[in-house]
């Protein structure tokens, strides 16, 4: 990722963010985002799917959402999933199986060691997002970890990718 400011950077944006790039969050979100740390994945279109969101944002509320999932499309079809009662399957597997729990407890290590690198935030000290490391609680916020963090980090992050396909294969959400 580039470091250094780009001749189309707005003032308030963090240095490795493009103008384009928050434009494209705002149009994708219908909102301005707030507290953009950094890109945390592109979509293979080129657009962000996935913003590295500060612990604190701007108006001093915690965020634990540290990846937050920006893509409609690929949140459209991961609210479809939810109302599916995948989670409830999930959660299921995770009460059976001591090395599905012992995955995603390091899931949730990795994710609170992320977030602790933009920042410490004492409210949500040891909360990291998504119903970790006890329950699946949010299908957005895993997929978002597994964009950011890669595949291998979170076990139902990369089942739900698996889950959605190829959700940019029509072209640009925005």
């Amino acid at each position: 990722m580039n470091d250094q400011p780009t001749d189309d950077q707005p003032a308030d944006a963090p240095p490795r963010i493009r103008a384009a790039d928050v434009t494209a969050i705002a149009a994708q979100l219908g909102r301005e985002p707030r507290g953009i740390h950094d890109i945390g994945h592109r979509c293979p279109c080129g657009n962000p799917d996935v913003v590295t969101t500060e612990p604190r944002l701007p108006n001093g509320t915690p965020f634990p959402t540290t990846f937050y999932l920006t893509c409609p499309r690929a949140a459209s079809r991961i609210g479809r999933l939810e109302g599916s009662h995948v989670m409830k399957e999930m959660e299921e597997r995770l009460a059976d199986d001591p090395d599905l729990a012992a995955a995603y407890r390091r899931a949730h290590e990795r994710y609170l060691e992320a977030r602790a690198e933009l920042g410490e935030v004492p409210e949500i000290e040891g909360i990291s997002a998504g119903g970790m490391p006890e329950r699946v609680k949010c299908l957005h916020v895993l997929a978002g970890q597994s964009l950011a963090q890669g595949r291998g980090v979170n076990p139902f992050g990369d089942e739900v990718l698996d889950l959605l396909g190829e959700w940019w294969e029509s072209g640009p959400c925005v």
